[in-house]
């Protein structure tokens, strides 16, 4: 299999255990976890606080070794072919940390000296103006605002041009306009053939972006499939219908649906889809004397799925 048809990241029975010290005991982060991220995707990596995300972005990135198992970026190993492994990855972490006193195109230039890319064949200024930094190029990055930080932690994972992108919470306490110029920007790189790989916990990104879904929990992958299936795993439906009055009770007719009435006094009826019809449910509300005014479905969303996989089997996060 060659560079260009290996997937963007492999990882098969990866383990980390970190081990016990005076103040705490020893803790298995990561227990077996099996993966494949497609090349081009937009690729979410969901789970709750300590679930164990960081421990896997930390050991692709370098900055944490493994207990056991195997990890690829684009074919190459992180052990026996580290070089091109590091040279394939550009990782945002959450943390805003940089050097302050150098501004954010000596910032860049630095970081392509580090990977090796050639004065010829750097794109500096372009990252720069992309991200929306070129009138603060030369501006101390002491002096940038949180927002710009954030800006300047992408470029700088850029500069070396690599074929998967590691966003660790990029939007985390950004204001709306930034997040909506991030996207656009990832975007942009999704559709010239960056693999992007997206921890958030902002699940309505996820929803919006992402095109396949892994979802870990303690250590574990209790879920890795693309979107629409993942959505599609939760048949539930809700019907809402605006009533012509302020409903108290459930008619005796409706006794046997899984009803409920909203704040507003309006009817709330959850269905599934492949056993029950509308117009049949539809006809019942109106025996009953219901006056129907409007009605709307709600489809299940990231969360509900989320939700599920993470609590609804009786394991808590911490």
């Amino acid at each position: 299999m060659t560079d260009s048809e290996s997937p963007a990241i492999e990882l098969i029975g990866l383990q980390k255990t970190y081990k016990a010290s005076k103040k705490s005991a020893a803790k298995e982060a990561l227990k077996g976890i099996d993966l494949v991220v497609p090349r081009g995707s937009i690729f979410g990596l969901l789970g709750p606080n300590g679930a164990g995300k960081s421990t896997l972005i930390n050991i692709l990135a370098g900055l944490v070794n493994k207990s056991a198992g195997t990890a690829r970026i684009c074919g190459h190993d992180i052990e026996t072919d580290t070089r091109q492994a590091r040279a394939s990855i550009g990782i945002v972490p959450q943390e805003v940390s940089m050097d302050v006193f150098f501004t954010p195109l000596q910032a860049l230039e630095l970081q392509a000296g580090y990977y090796g890319v050639p004065k010829s064949e750097r794109r500096s200024e372009e990252i720069l103006e992309a991200l929306g930094l070129t009138d603060k190029r030369h501006a101390y990055v002491r002096q940038l605002s949180g927002g710009m930080k954030r800006r300047l932690l992408i470029a700088k994972a850029l500069v070396h041009n690599p074929p998967v992108l590691i966003l660790d919470e990029p939007t985390a306490g950004v204001d709306i306009e930034l997040r909506r110029q991030l996207w656009a920007y990832v975007e942009t790189l999704h559709e010239r053939g960056t693999t992007v790989i997206l921890t958030t916990h902002y699940l309505e990104e996820a929803e919006a972006l992402c095109d396949h879904i892994a979802i870990i929990h303690q250590g574990e992958l209790v879920a890795n499939e693309t979107k629409n299936d993942m959505l599609s795993r939760f048949d539930k439906r809700v019907l809402n219908i605006t009533t012509g009055q302020k409903l108290t009770v459930i008619p005796e007719g409706l006794a046997s649906l899984k009803s409920s009435i909203s704040n507003e006094g309006h009817l709330c009826i959850e269905y599934r889809s492949g056993t029950d019809s509308i117009p049949d449910l539809l006809e019942r509300v109106k025996k009953s004397g219901i006056e129907i005014q409007d009605l709307r479905t709600e489809e299940p969303d990231l969360e509900d799925v989320f939700m599920a996989l993470t609590y609804a089997s009786g394991k808590k996060t911490p």
